[in-house]
Parts: structure tokens; C-alpha cells; sequence
């Protein structure tokens, strides 16, 4: 619906054919017309900025890609970050300047889809094996250090179910994306998300039992 109001947000230009950003991006963005149009544009561009910043910082992880690569990478960020941004616009608090907000959302996304495209060729394995801990950089802490690393990996084979304890060592061992980890899989992030949580309650609850750690508290509850 377009409305007066709207078409006073093509911004104090008149007579000029030059796009500059909205006073108030929420509202040129919500109203339909000229006004949301320029700030579809602007919006998009800022994004794009943000997305081949971070395509370009993290493309190591690429094996080096070159620029038409980066180039697809960024554009594709650009437009989901878009998405995102557009389905939270109602959440914007003006807690800080809205291009900082939305810069975020480029960030995100194409440090996610860099993760996603470096892990799309590297197969995923999913060990429930034995657990290699760093067991400390000095003589003075190795003793002390070789017990907890003792005990972690006994906590991880003793308290986890053998999906909890293939999933927290896929995701926090191994580093897989989680992403990459939920698509290989077939489920969600939010189901990942709960079964390290699970997870990572089990291994604390187990290690503070066996004097490591500080006793569990109700309120951090162990799912059964």
C-alpha cells in the first residue's frame, strides 16, 4: 500500500536522480513505493559490501577461489542475509545504528556459507572412538591436566549415548559446521543444538560426580 508518507521517505532529494540512505530505514522499508524501493537497493548494497568482505577475509578456507567465485559466494550471501534481515525488521530495537544491525546479518551469512562450501567435498566422519585431549603445554600443570583430559574422555564414553557422543565430537572436537553436520545428517540445528546440549549436561554432570567440577545444580537439570 503506498502511502504520503512513504514518498516523503525518497529522502530530501528532490529534483536529483542520487539514491541516499533513509533517516528512518524500518519505516522506508516497510511502506511500499519509491521510498522502499531506494531502500531495497541501499539495503542490498550494504549487504553486498559486508557478505565480500567476509567471503574475501575467510576464502583461504576455500582452497583460494577466485574472484568470480568470491564474486557468487558474496551475492549469495548478500541476498539470503537480505531474507533474514527482512523477516527480523519488527525486532530492530535502535539499540545501535540499523546499518551495523544489518551488517551482521551479512557477516553471518557468509562466514556460514564459506564454512558451508569448504566442508561440501570433506567427508564427515562420525567417530565415537577414543578422544585425543591436549594434555597441557608445562611439566608444572601435566599431571593435574592428564587427569582432567583422563576424565573427560571417560565422562564423553561412560555418560554419553553413542549419538550424543558422535555429535559432540563431530561438532566440538572435529569442528564441523554445524550446518554442514545437520545437512549430512538429514536434521535440523535446532536437534543438534539440543543433543550437544544433552550432551555437554551429561559430561559435567559425570565429571562433577567424579570431583572435577562443581556439582550439577537443579536448574542445569541431565535429560535421562
Amino acid at each position: 500500500m503506498t502511502t504520503t508518507g512513504g514518498d516523503e521517505l525518497t529522502h530530501r532529494t528532490t529534483g536529483s536522480t542520487a539514491e541516499t540512505d533513509p533517516d528512518d530505514w524500518v519505516l522506508a522499508l516497510s511502506l511500499e513505493g519509491p521510498a522502499q524501493e531506494v531502500a531495497l537497493r541501499r539495503l542490498h548494497g550494504l549487504l553486498l559490501r559486508a557478505s565480500r568482505h567476509q567471503v574475501t577475509r575467510m576464502c583461504a578456507q576455500l582452497g583460494g577461489a577466485d574472484a568470480a567465485r568470491v564474486d557468487e559466494l558474496a551475492n549469495q550471501s548478500a541476498d539470503e542475509a537480505m531474507v533474514a534481515l527482512l523477516a527480523k525488521l519488527h525486532t530492530f530495537e535502535g539499540r545501535s545504528r540499523f546499518t551495523t544491525w544489518a551488517y551482521k546479518f551479512a557477516i553471518l551469512q557468509a562466514a556460514t556459507e564459506v564454512r558451508r562450501q569448504a566442508w561440501r567435498s570433506r567427508e564427515v566422519t562420525l567417530d565415537d572412538g577414543e578422544v585425543t585431549v591436549d594434555r597441557g603445554p608445562s611439566v608444572e600443570q601435566y599431571v593435574e591436566a592428564a587427569d582432567l583430559a583422563r576424565a573427560v574422555s571417560r565422562a564423553i564414553h561412560e555418560a554419553l549415548t553413542p549419538h550424543q557422543r558422535r555429535i559432540m565430537l563431530a561438532l566440538v572436537v572435529d569442528q564441523v559446521p554445524i550446518d554442514v553436520l545437520a545437512q549430512r545428517l538429514g536434521t535440523s540445528r535446532n536437534a543438534l543444538y539440543k543433543t550437544l546440549h544433552d550432551a555437554r549436561v551429561r559430561t559435567r554432570a559425570h565429571l562433577a560426580a567424579a570431583g572435577h567440577l562443581r556439582a550439577v545444580t537443579v536448574s542445569e537439570g541431565v535429560d535421562r
